[in-house]
């Protein structure tokens, strides 16, 4: 009996989410075999300084579609203007139609808390859309029959590795990069005009350097890998068997499971 392809959805906020903290592990899912799947719920209308709304709106899907095909993966327009991702009823069902037409056995998010609240929300949106996913009489917009199937879903580190309040996030597993560094570097790069945002509203200079410092902090953090992600996965009640685990099962010897919590910094 053939078995179905796994298939990974990779679904943040904004344009550039995916490549700062998950398209490596999209990559190596995608060279273990699976379907993967990118998707921003926001259109990155607000990410310039310099472009009007239509035309910067136009540019960051476009540089969002490139790195998309470069990575081999599909993608997903956009729902939502920047800083309108809203945890709703209205919001719920329109992610979740997307949800039921993807069919992923892996969700890939935003961590449950982080530095703003379209972050949390898409993370929310997500987590719920797939737990709707086999709900009879749960009606989406537009309207897409329910699914059954198990989905994992695992939680990337906030942004700086650090929670809101500075607190150490929940590490789960770590996924070994190293070896897909230099493409996920070019998915990053697709994204010119986020790095022009950034430069003059964070000060993130270099922020491919900056993706690649992270990286490696990671790996540090992990005790074993030199470059690496990190994720948290979701309580499997409701979406899977506890003992599944398909980010581990796909990627083997590229995984090593984490503690709960990220080590905390060393006093000054």
């Amino acid at each position: 009996m053939k078995t179905a392809r796994p298939v990974a959805l990779a679904v943040v906020a904004h344009p550039d989410d995916i490549e700062f903290t998950m398209a490596g592990t999209m990559l190596l899912l995608k060279a273990a075999g699976a379907e993967i799947h990118f998707w921003n719920l926001a259109n990155g209308c607000y990410g310039t300084v310099r472009h009007s709304r239509a035309e910067i709106t136009r540019l960051r899907g476009c540089e969002a579609a490139a790195s998309a095909r470069r990575a081999g993966a599909a993608i997903h327009k956009p729902l939502f203007d920047d800083l309108a991702i809203f945890y709703d009823r209205e919001s719920l069902a329109r992610v979740s139609a997307v949800m039921r037409e993807i069919k992923p056995s892996i969700v890939l998010t935003h961590p449950p808390s982080d530095y703003m609240e379209d972050h949390q929300n898409a993370a929310r949106l997500a987590v719920t859309a797939a737990f709707s996913r086999g709900i009879k009489n749960y009606i989406t917009r537009p309207a897409r029959p329910p699914w059954d199937g198990p989905v994992a879903i695992y939680h990337s580190l906030p942004h700086g590795r650090r929670g809101p309040l500075g607190e150490a996030p929940a590490v789960t597993h770590f996924v070994r990069i190293d070896r897909v560094l230099p493409l996920k570097r070019r998915l990053l790069a697709e994204h010119k005009t986020q790095k022009e945002w950034l430069d003059v509203s964070q000060g993130m200079d270099a922020y491919l350097t900056e993706m690649e410092i992270s990286g490696r902090a990671v790996g540090k953090m992990s005790g074993r890998f030199p470059v690496a992600e990190a994720f948290a996965r979701h309580s499997p009640i409701g979406f899977s068997a506890a003992d599944w685990d398909p980010l581990r099962d796909l990627l083997g010897a590229d995984v090593r499971r984490g503690s709960f919590h990220t080590p905390k910094p060393s006093a000054a």
